[in-house]
């Protein structure tokens, strides 16, 4: 509730690649400065084939590290912490802007679970997010995997936790004008791929679930189970088709869209707090 809408701004409307990861060892927040340098380096020498790099020297592609702290849900969390790397072009003049090529950040909000029960000289920050090139995601994740002993495993997204998230999502207050929430459900067993879209008006979709919860704040899986098979019922009288026999693999609303390979999209930026708390648990559910 706390995040700056104008700083975390940037985070919206982009398809962030989600992963989980394990703590990480020995990692010091007053080193950002030196980090950047050593990955910058690393990048560098990894581009070269493992031709030695010196670190310091100025490089094609610039890193920067810097913390986001208004993205935490606790005390108990740590803040974000932002990795961007940007190019310039070797042409381009000295004075000429960098290119931002790549992002990741990693986060965690309300991951208390984690980070309790967790011993010293570790830092948690569950959730990683990248937007950009796979190849500049691994040689970042090699880098930090190396230096911090953590371990990276992409996030996918199963057809239940796509559910609660249209559930949760559908029933959330927008001060504008909504975007209509959409089902993608993927038909198995065909020789080529079938899909189907399945969309509803938002406040059709939001009058649905305030007649579905019975507690306002709190959601349980009879809920959402309840709100699932009411769509399905709609989409049978209509087209005959049985949606529960297919595999729910996208959702889309007007706070954000995931898909069941680990991609998401927050548009909102008043639940972008509550969107990384679920983000956040799925990632830990992975760890532990």
């Amino acid at each position: 509730e706390n995040a700056d809408p104008q700083k975390t701004a940037f985070l919206l409307r982009k398809a962030w690649t989600l992963y989980s990861v394990t703590p990480l060892y020995g990692f010091r927040r007053a080193r950002l400065r030196d980090y950047a340098r050593l990955l910058s380096a690393f990048i560098a020498a990894e581009k070269q084939k493992g031709l030695a790099v010196e670190v310091g020297v100025e490089l094609d592609i610039k890193v920067a590290l810097s913390s986001l702290a208004e993205l935490r849900g606790s005390e108990l969390d740590q803040a974000a912490l932002l990795v961007q790397l940007s190019s310039r072009s070797r042409a381009s003049s000295r004075n000429s802007e960098d290119k931002l090529v790549w992002s990741g950040w990693f986060c965690s909000v309300f991951g208390d679970d984690l980070s309790e029960n967790v011993p010293e000289h570790f830092t948690c920050l569950p959730l990683f997010l990248t937007h950009g090139a796979e190849s500049y995601t691994s040689l970042v994740g090699s880098w930090f995997q190396k230096t911090f002993d953590c371990c990276f495993r992409r996030l996918a997204i199963s057809p239940l936790n796509l559910s609660w998230m249209v559930a949760m999502w559908a029933g959330c207050k927008l001060d504008r004008a909504a975007s209509a929430v959409e089902l993608v459900f993927s038909v198995p067993r065909l020789a080529q791929p079938l899909d189907i879209s399945y969309a509803i008006h938002p406040e059709d979709a939001k009058a649905l679930w305030d007649t579905v919860q019975k507690t306002p704040g709190e959601i349980t899986q009879e809920e959402v189970d309840v709100f699932m098979d009411c769509l399905y019922a709609h989409f049978h009288r209509h087209f005959k088709i049985h949606l529960s026999a297919a595999k729910l693999v996208k959702v889309s609303t007007a706070v954000a869209s995931a898909h069941c390979d680990g991609i998401v999209k927050i548009l909102h930026s008043q639940y972008l707090p509550g969107v990384l708390m679920l983000l956040t648990e799925l990632a830990i559910s992975q760890i532990q």
